[in-house]
């Protein structure tokens, strides 16, 4: 998945239920994150076990949600479970590529 340019990339790091759609997950950008779901720009979560992934994504006047699983393993990021990560183009596509990212 490539992105426009001037999108950016925030990383939840707290785990998420992977059974919330577009409509809770909108709720915990704009509740939790104090951020605007609407904004244009891609917000991450992972389960607990960090092998599933979901991406919120808002362009056109319409939602969008990416699911992501690994089928061995698990997504590698910060181990604090908490706050929001901001993410470059870099570490977005090295994310999605190899399942990990490099701070």
């Amino acid at each position: 998945m490539k992105f426009d340019q001037a999108i950016e990339y925030y990383l939840c790091l707290a785990p998420t239920d992977m059974r919330k759609s577009i409509n809770t997950l909108s709720v915990v950008v704009s509740e939790m994150l104090k951020m605007n779901p609407a904004s244009g720009h891609c917000f991450i979560f992972c389960n607990r076990q960090r092998n599933k992934l979901k991406v919120l994504y808002y362009e056109h006047h319409c939602f969008t949600l990416w699911y992501r699983r690994t089928d061995k393993g698990q997504f590698v990021f910060p181990k604090q479970r908490e706050g929001v990560v901001t993410l470059t183009e870099a570490q977005w596509q090295g994310l999605i590529r190899s399942n990990q990212y490099q701070l």
